[in-house]
């Protein structure tokens, strides 16, 4: 048994993030460099102790997450990088485990590198790797484990069911407030713990989820979007789960107000007269009335009331309701204005039938920031969204098309992609491609050459989403 002080969380985030550096390191110079030479024994320095007297280490990937000796690693910010660089190449030689189980030399770990650098150009990566590295005494390697298909299909369908009651759910409390009905939190709480549940384990799915945009039901899609980009945002800097949930509960509320807008004005085709835009900008103050009318109102509800309220005021307090005295900003209320803003630019409106590239929208944004928007928060959002968005249709250097399912941090024009024709026009079959694939001579395999209009196209992005 190892160990106790293995499971510090120091130490795990320190072995992870410096296996990561090596990596890095060797892809960018020679394993004779005095940069690799360095992260090596900065490498060795930390695991060699923890080996030392009978005990193994063993540093697995499962689904998103590392785990060592059992024990999943919870990343700082500041290495998010790097832990999902380290993802990335796991994956791409089908990687599972690392086990070390007895002390290693700075020799072990460059035959370790070149074997893991030259198992990438393999047909069977992972094969490969093992092979190579055969002759080192101190480490082996383990595949990685794939999720079953049915577990797989059953991880999607509770994300699909779990989007679309909470889109029926806020479409009950509209009809609730319209009627004059009192409304209960309680079942809003539970929702908003399901989605945080799920964007913790299952976070690229849910996300996906908000590139569905529903013409026809654009204010409940469109709190249900802002509350599960809210809610990753929120994991992304690390917030705890029952901050999470707050954040999200806020967000699903943070439009309440617009019940009491009359439908000819929110609906309305055309621009809006002054007047009917006086009207429009009165739902935030309609939003904390709303929300204090809800049965069981606690701190939980207070904060949603500051949100509703804050969601339209600018990082520089521009905006509306027009306030006559300086102040923060609750912390919340900067959050979900940026995901309110995104979905708001990239969805179909009665006013605007062609909604916006998310890569135009983030470019849109862009230029708002430090005015606008919160300049740290829009930069965590940007990480997590990527420069091409989840849903982003792309057009490749080798004439497929493709969409976007899954972003990359570390290099963000270098996403996955759903392929879906050929390069001849012919539907593909759903292939997923890597954008950081390299052939051989180290030329990418694919790039992106500009991003397209799905609906001039007749793709239906449900159709792959869901």
């Amino acid at each position: 048994m190892i160990d106790k002080n293995i499971g510090a969380i120091k130490d795990s985030r320190d072995i992870i993030n410096q296996l990561a550096v090596v990596v890095r390191s060797v892809q960018i110079h020679d394993p004779q460099n005095m940069a690799v030479l360095s992260a090596i024994e900065r490498f060795i320095t930390t695991v060699n102790p923890l080996v030392s007297g009978g005990n193994a280490l063993t540093l697995e990937l499962i689904g998103e997450f590392f785990y060592i000796n059992g024990t999943r690693v919870r990343y700082p910010m500041e290495h998010l990088l790097n832990f999902d660089s380290l993802i990335r190449e796991f994956r791409r030689r089908r990687l599972g485990s690392i086990i070390i189980e007895n002390p290693i030399t700075i020799q072990d770990m460059q035959g370790f590198l070149k074997a893991f650098i030259s198992s990438a150009f393999s047909s069977e990566p992972f094969n490969a790797l093992s092979e190579d590295i055969s002759h080192i005494d101190s480490l082996r390697v383990g595949p990685l484990q794939r999720i079953k298909e049915a577990e797989e299909f059953d991880a999607r369908k509770l994300v699909k069911r779990t989007y679309f009651n909470a889109v029926s759910y806020i479409k009950g409390v509209v009809n609730q407030i319209k009627a004059g009905e009192k409304v209960s939190f309680k079942r809003a709480k539970r929702i908003v713990e399901i989605m945080v549940d799920l964007i913790l384990q299952e976070e690229e799915l849910l996300v996906g989820m908000t590139a569905i945009k529903d013409y026809d039901e654009y204010t409940y899609h469109h709190c249900v979007n802002v509350s599960i980009l809210s809610i990753a945002m929120g994991q992304r800097l690390g917030l705890s789960r029952r901050a999470l949930t707050e954040l999200g509960l806020a967000a699903l509320f943070h439009d309440i107000g617009k019940m009491e807008i009359p439908e000819e004005i929110l609906n309305k085709p055309t621009p809006l007269t002054e007047d009917e835009w006086k009207i429009m900008k009165r739902h935030p103050s309609s939003g904390v009335r709303e929300i204090l009318k809800l049965k069981g109102i606690d701190n939980i509800s207070l904060r949603a009331a500051i949100v509703a309220f804050e969601h339209h005021l600018n990082y520089n307090l521009s905006g509306y309701p027009e306030v006559s005295s300086r102040f923060d900003l609750d912390f919340y209320s900067r959050i979900v204005t940026i995901a309110d803003r995104y979905d708001a630019m990239t969805s179909a409106r009665v006013y605007a039938r062609i909604p916006m590239a998310p890569e135009k929208a983030l470019g849109v944004m862009m230029e708002k920031v430090g005015i606008e928007l919160d300049p740290i928060l829009f930069k965590f959002f940007i990480n997590m969204v990527g420069v091409f968005p989840i849903g982003t249709l792309v057009l490749l250097d080798t004439k497929e098309l493709g969409l976007v399912c899954r972003g990359n941090t570390v290099f963000p024009d270098k996403p996955v992609v759903l392929l879906l024709t050929d390069s001849k026009g012919n539907r593909s079959k759903g292939v997923m491609v890597d954008l950081t694939e390299k052939d051989q001579s180290g030329r990418y395999l694919r790039s992106i050459v500009k991003t397209l209009d799905p609906n001039k196209y007749r793709i239906n992005l449900t159709e792959y989403l869901i």
